[in-house]
């Protein structure tokens, strides 16, 4: 299993929400590309990034940093938060990033998300934001209406094979991650699952490991030093 530490982006600032809240938002740096280069330092080779203004707004107001990191730390760097049309797709990957993260859009945009899985093949992913087991889209302040099994259903006979999987209950709040869920998701589908929210031990990481999980995001956990990244990338091989 894949370790992702993750860098989340607000004014070009790395920080945290506490349950996807942007009223309780923490700063933890003003560098977000020397974040990365500790990251890379401490054992890791790929990690997962969000814009939160696009994510909240639409556009990518921090693809600078992102390209700023891909070029100074060379690790593999998934992206999400705006990619709300093929033009900023094709910017993120001009900007060095391996993976485009689709949320939004994979939701409302069905047609796009098909082109771009067309386009871009595995480089693709989508992200499923759950909130009482419905994805929430727009930076986690809407209700789309859909379950997570009928969305992952639909994006999976698109052809998409990665989804980061947030449950925004957990995310930030440091309460472990909600292995129920992607024990049920994981036995359902054959996509490569990333777990995302609330990783915050060495046993989250064995657990989901034992799962066969593509990857795991760790966040919070890492900025508060509640995970050592070094001890979660050996747990999680």
């Amino acid at each position: 299993m894949l370790i992702f530490p993750a860098i989340d982006l607000y004014e070009g600032r790395a920080v945290r929400l506490y349950k996807g809240d942007y009223d309780e938002m923490t700063v933890y740096s003003d560098d977000p590309v020397a974040v990365a280069r500790d990251f890379k330092a401490r054992g890791a080779a790929q990690m997962h990034t969000v814009d939160l203004e696009g994510a909240r707004d639409g556009g990518t107001p921090n693809l600078g940093i992102i390209e700023r990191i891909t070029a100074e730390t060379g690790l593999f760097v998934e992206c999400g938060g705006g990619l709300r049309d093929m033009e900023a797709i094709d910017r993120a990957f001009a900007a060095g990033v391996g993976r485009a993260i689709l949320g939004t859009a994979a939701v409302s945009d069905e047609r796009l998300l098909a082109g771009a899985v067309q386009k871009y093949g595995e480089k693709i992913a989508v992200g499923a934001d759950l909130r009482d087991g419905r994805v929430a889209i727009r930076g986690w302040r809407e209700d789309s209406g859909l379950t997570a099994e009928d969305f992952l259903r639909r994006i999976e006979a698109l052809g998409v094979r990665t989804v980061i999987c947030t449950d925004i209950s957990r995310d930030g709040a440091m309460c472990g991650s909600n292995l129920a869920l992607y024990r049920a998701l994981s036995e359902k589908f054959r996509l490569r699952l990333i777990a995302s929210g609330g990783v915050s031990s060495l046993d989250d990481i064995r657990a989901l490991r034992s799962m066969q999980l593509y990857g795991a995001i760790v966040g919070k956990a890492y900025y508060t030093g509640a995970i050592d990244l070094r001890k979660a990338i050996e747990v999680a091989r």
